[in-house]
């Protein structure tokens, strides 16, 4: 059993993605990031960047005691590793994936939270940041839809952790105000992702944890954007 400290934002979505298609056994934990539930002292205990998603794993593959994980892309290479899916054994195929996980977790989610950031929920509408991370995502989209050219998925034939990183930041390309006409290649992607089975039982789980409230409140911004540190 897999305890998945979750919330349906992006980088959630990575992790559900990854448990419905290796049919891992989970149960979701919900951490209301507008209500602050990322500060609880017992998820700082484990999660000490007070942000979710993170895990406990209670069946590690050592037999000991139970494994703590933070942060998407390590956990998502945790996993992997785990399972034996979706991480190629091959040094060099291995290699390429890390590549494009690291792009996301250093790009890509960045820029385009950034860009969520400044053109939603910013209370001041200032153009030169809303045009900075409009074009630097536009840039990624770019690079991702030329590296997509000739290739099923971002690694090359096979599916893997580096295309479940990325798919949830594309989801919300209407509010990036990206346009996905502008990128065939990435789009028949994103396309391809969406209709898989497990993408579509992980959109179903956020679904229902959230009940279809907004993932961000107006009390939730005081929450979010008004941290400092915590001493």
């Amino acid at each position: 059993m897999i305890d998945l400290y979750y919330w349906p934002t992006p980088n959630g979505h990575k992790i559900t993605l990854f448990l419905e298609e290796a049919g891992l056994e989970y149960r979701i934990v919900p951490v209301d990031i507008s209500a602050g539930d990322q500060f609880k002292p017992e998820f700082l205990a484990f999660s000490p960047n007070n942000r979710m998603p993170a895990i406990i794993d209670h069946a590690p593959a050592d037999g000991g005691q139970a494994i703590t994980v933070f942060e998407s892309g390590a956990i998502l290479q945790y996993l992997a590793d785990k399972t034996g899916q979706f991480w190629p054994k091959d040094v060099r195929a291995r290699n390429t994936v890390n590549e494009w996980l690291f792009w996301q977790v250093g790009g890509l989610g960045p820029m385009a939270g950034q860009n969520h950031h400044f053109g939603v929920y910013a209370p001041e509408k200032i153009d030169y940041a809303i045009n900075r991370y409009v074009n630097e995502t536009n840039r990624l989209y770019g690079v991702l839809n030329k590296r997509l050219e000739g290739r099923d998925f971002i690694a090359g034939s096979d599916y893997s952790i580096a295309d479940m990183a990325c798919y949830p930041w594309i989801v919300p390309h209407e509010r990036q105000q990206q346009d996905l006409n502008q990128f065939p290649h990435l789009k028949r992607w994103f396309e391809a992702i969406a209709k898989r089975p497990a993408t579509l039982r992980a959109y179903a789980k956020g679904e229902a944890v959230s009940n279809n409230r907004a993932t961000v409140t107006e009390q939730g911004k005081q929450v979010l954007f008004g941290q400092k540190a915590r001493t």
